[in-house]
């Protein structure tokens, strides 16, 4: 895989290349698990707001399911797959990002497990809105309606072996000993990680990063 700041200009050329418009510029950067997209969402933020672009940023993970509602169904254990996401509510989000100035929105808290309401603010002067999340191409249901909002999709696809230590690096990171950081990134986020991959939109992604 190339360099993050050399995949960051790659981004920002093709914004610039983006005919201009009256309404937001929603730039979607998507990919399984571990696969980078918090990364280049945030330094690609920094690239746009230097350069005089005025940039928010909305995590997919701000629409996880609360851990209750995931035990009453039954999906704890498969957290991160896309039955466990309020996807209406984000649909409903992106929605409103073409209409209203000023919105806050929901981010997720790793540490704690938990989505924090009202963490995040976009405002009147974020003409360019970066969407961050694993499924933002995911041809199914919802999800795939979300496709026409996207002015510039990009996925990221690293190969599977540095997905899975990645993976497994983060629940050890977590506190979990070995085998129990194999057994988690194997058992949900592995697969997760193919879904992704498997049922994608490709017609929707402009630069695909191997």
């Amino acid at each position: 895989m190339e360099d993050v700041s050399v995949s960051v200009e790659r981004v920002f050329h093709h914004i610039q290349q983006l005919p201009r418009c009256c309404k937001r510029t929603l730039i979607a950067i998507g990919g399984p698990p571990a696969s980078g997209k918090s990364t280049l969402a945030g330094q690609l933020q920094m690239r746009l707001v230097e350069e005089g672009y005025p940039c928010g940023l909305v995590p997919m993970d701000g629409f996880h399911l609360d851990n209750k509602i995931l035990v009453a169904r039954g999906l704890l254990s498969r957290k991160g797959a896309p039955e466990t996401f309020d996807v209406e509510g984000f649909a409903a989000l992106i929605r409103r990002l073409g209409s209203e100035n000023e919105l806050s929105i929901p981010l997720f808290d790793r540490g704690r497990d938990c989505v924090i309401e009202d963490a995040g603010h976009i405002n009147a002067q974020h003409q360019h809105i970066i969407i961050e999340g694993n499924y933002l191409f995911l041809n199914d249901g919802v999800w795939q309606d979300l496709h026409s909002f996207w002015r510039l999709g990009v996925f990221i696809s690293p190969p599977q072996k540095i997905l899975e230590q990645r993976l497994i690096k983060r629940w050890r990171d977590n506190g979990l000993d070995d085998a129990c950081a194999k057994a988690r990134a194997m058992s949900n986020d592995i697969p997760n990680g193919k879904l992704t991959v498997s049922k994608i939109n490709r017609q929707a992604i402009d630069i695909w990063f191997d």
